[in-house]
């Protein structure tokens, strides 16, 4: 074990990463990406190397952020550094590699691992692939889910707690509207959402445009108790930071896992201590899955719940196009708010959402069967769910207002009379992403028109919003090369 001192830069990496000098590392045979575990007062952490010179001496360590904050280290002070063994997780994950099934302890010292910093994001890109080639048996995924929720904190509310996830491919927002329906009824539902994935947007990075979504877990319980319902980035409440970390990798490589998204939502329902369970599965040509495959969720869900003792429903729905007319961060967000405020707002966002509340209300009892779309029906229009909306996201310091739009914009028109045919969701999707979503919140796209309306010559049909005129650009491009839009 050696001792080195710390030297403080702003340096965030999204993980635990040290930098050392070229000259100690060679002494020490260590590599780029290798692992060490830093250690001070007796708290220890596992951080990944990155090797250089010049700006560090050889008795000098760059820490980032991740491991500074954790560790409360300050300039100039000495920690201690050793090579950290090779995890065992390793040949666990080329053993799922294999296609070979995992147990129970095993998928523990995996999601461990994760959550240790003790795997790389290549490791884990390793593990998310062996999910995605071999997926995984019902037993394992109750093993992961179990696994990832004993890493984490929880939330440990009590009461008769309700959620609501979808498992997304879809643009439009449905989970405002429907939180905003059902806390104003007076259900409890502390909504923790992941960031985008595979899409322009997730419902944090909306909500994120008109108010903060990262808190703390004493936080979270205080605007409960204020609302009786939040909209927040479960990211930074440490309630399943496997999960989070995992997702993070999902990202780079534009992969959702079957068995990872099952394990993702149940996890994330078990942490808030939910007992009442809504999952979305819009399906369709254009949507992620087709009718087979949401059956194929559904029972899965069910299954899934029923291991872990969560009373859930699944609403299925064919999709042939995004609910709203915004794609995007700030565009989603303005389409929930129209509907809240029952301005002239898109009819299939709001049916959608309408829909879901009201199976919610019979899935708590709040609503006999049948009865539950007119209750949430009579919220929306009454202006409750509006007024318990401007609540949460208040609670949560922001303030409902006119979404900016960004700076550039291309309108695409019509080049000749005709009607809309199709509208390609994941091309849209992409489209939405070459222009800046979702770290660009503003940017995105806007439908003018749906599919089955007439369109003239002249008239636009889409507008591609950016904050850069090279995304704008580039955006252009993909949209005539790959003709997302359909006529007849």
């Amino acid at each position: 074990m050696a001792k080195l001192k710390v030297k403080l830069l702003k340096l965030s990496a999204g993980r635990p990463v040290v930098i050392l000098h070229k000259k100690f590392a060679e002494k020490s045979s260590l590599h780029v990406n290798d692992r060490v575990y830093i250690e001070r007062r007796g708290k220890r952490i596992a951080a990944v190397v990155d090797i250089a010179t010049g700006f560090l001496k050889q008795n000098e360590i760059v820490v980032s952020t991740e491991v500074s904050t954790a560790m409360k280290l300050k300039e100039d002070i000495l920690i201690d550094i050793e090579p950290a063994t090779r995890p065992k997780s390793l040949e666990l994950i080329q053993k799922k590699l294999s296609c070979k099934k995992l147990s129970r302890k095993e998928f523990e010292e995996i999601i461990r691992d994760v959550v240790k910093n003790a795997l790389t994001e290549a490791e884990i890109a390793y593990f998310v692939s062996a999910v995605y080639k071999c997926g995984m048996s019902m037993k394992e995924i109750a093993y992961m889910t179990k696994a990832i929720v004993d890493t984490g904190k929880r939330l440990n509310l009590k009461g008769k707690i309700v959620d609501k996830h979808s498992v997304g491919g879809v643009p439009g927002r449905t989970t405002p509207i429907v939180i905003s329906i059902c806390s104003s009824a007076g259900l409890l539902i502390p909504k923790t959402s992941s960031r985008a994935i595979t899409s322009p947007a997730g419902t944090a990075d909306a909500m994120e445009t008109i108010c903060k979504v990262d808190f703390t877990i004493p936080e979270i319980k205080k605007i409960l108790r204020k609302t009786r319902a939040c909209l927040v980035w479960g990211g930074s409440l440490n309630l399943a930071p496997a999960d989070d970390r995992i997702i993070r990798v999902e990202k780079l490589l534009n992969l959702d896992p079957e068995a990872q998204l099952l394990a993702s939502i149940i996890a994330k329902k078990l942490a808030v201590n939910a007992k009442y369970v809504l999952i979305d599965i819009p399906y369709g040509k254009n949507a992620k899955v087709n009718k087979k495959e949401a059956k194929n969720l559904e029972r899965k869900f069910k299954k899934l719940a029923k291991h872990f003792n969560i009373k859930i429903a699944c609403s299925l729905k064919k999709v042939e196009e995004p609910l709203g007319n915004g794609i995007g961060p700030a565009l989603e967000i303005s389409d929930v708010i129209k509907v809240l405020k029952r301005e002239d707002s898109c009819h299939k966002l709001e049916e959608r959402s309408l829909e879901l509340a009201g199976k919610l209300f019979e899935l708590t009892g709040k609503a006999k069967k049948g009865q539950g779309l007119k209750l949430a029906r009579q919220l929306l229009d009454s202006g409750k769910a509006l007024e318990k909306f401007r609540e949460i996201v208040k609670a949560q310091k922001g303030k409902v207002k006119e979404i900016k739009k960004a700076k550039y914009k291309k309108d695409i028109k019509a080049t000749k009379n005709s009607k809309i045919k199709e509208i390609k969701i994941q091309e849209l999707n992409t489209l939405a992403r070459i222009a800046g979503c979702p770290l660009d919140k503003a940017a995105g796209l806007y439908l003018h028109k749906h599919v089955g309306e007439e369109v003239k010559k002249g008239q636009t049909i889409l507008t591609i919003y950016a904050e850069s005129q090279i995304e704008l650009k580039e955006a252009v491009k993909y949209y005539k090369r790959v003709k997302p839009i359909k006529f007849k």
